[in-house]
């Protein structure tokens, strides 16, 4: 493609998207775990709160993180006085912005997954003199893989395809920021309409591929 790094857009897409998602998915675990495991009042509103991210405007999103991270920020602030770090206009921004957006679908997909584990099983395991961690790891985590598995797998997909947030806080910056969707929209723009062919098949090329193995993941689950 003339005009156009591939190797560099894929390259930095996929550094964005995984770092998104495992931070996403760090607080999205245990958090997932606990709703599943407890029924308490206010839980409607806090899944509410937390699946914020999936009605509200990407742009809106990106705006309140671009007021946070910014250097006038009190968590963009903080990272400077700390350690001289400005987090805009980075990768890393741009990570961050792709795990708020990612983080109700995999938050939602770990939720479901927990709920799905027999309890009678882990109460069985714990009458064995399991200890919770034991149980955790020895039955909940093996039964409820394939979901887990499957929500990143989603989570994944959707950090590929953000646009509105990342634009917000991490700019368009070739090499640096510039992610699949984002060089979508800049080729779109420019009137390149075959450089943006190319890259909305490959977009589409990495969506089915995560639809594809969360359905065979639920296929195989299924009884």
């Amino acid at each position: 493609m003339m005009d156009l790094d591939l190797l560099s857009i894929l390259a930095v897409s996929a550094r964005i998207a995984l770092a998104a998602t495992f931070l996403a998915a760090l607080p999205a675990l245990p958090l997932a775990l606990w709703i599943a495991r407890h029924d308490f009042r206010g839980r409607s509103f806090l899944l509410g709160l937390l699946n914020l991210p999936l009605v509200l405007p990407p742009v809106v999103v990106g705006f309140l993180l671009l007021v946070l991270l910014s250097r006038q920020g009190w968590l963009g602030s903080a990272l400077v006085g700390a350690f001289g770090a400005r987090v805009i206009f980075t990768w890393v921004a741009a990570a961050v912005a792709a795990a708020v957006i990612a983080f109700p679908l995999i938050l939602g997909g770990m939720r479901i997954a927990f709920e799905g584990v027999d309890r009678r099983l882990e109460d069985a395991a714990r009458s064995l003199g399991e200890s919770p961690g034991g149980v955790f790891m020895r039955v909940t985590l093996p039964l409820a893989a394939r979901g887990l598995i499957g929500a990143l797998a989603l989570g994944l997909g959707r950090c590929v395809g953000e646009f509105g947030a990342t634009l917000m806080v991490a700019g368009n910056i070739p090499g640096k920021t510039q992610t699949l969707a984002l060089a979508i929209h800049q080729q779109a723009e420019l009137g390149h309409d075959a450089q943006a062919g190319a890259l909305v098949l490959i977009a589409v090329a990495i969506g089915l591929a995560s639809t594809w193995g969360v359905e065979r993941l639920r296929a195989r689950a299924a009884p």
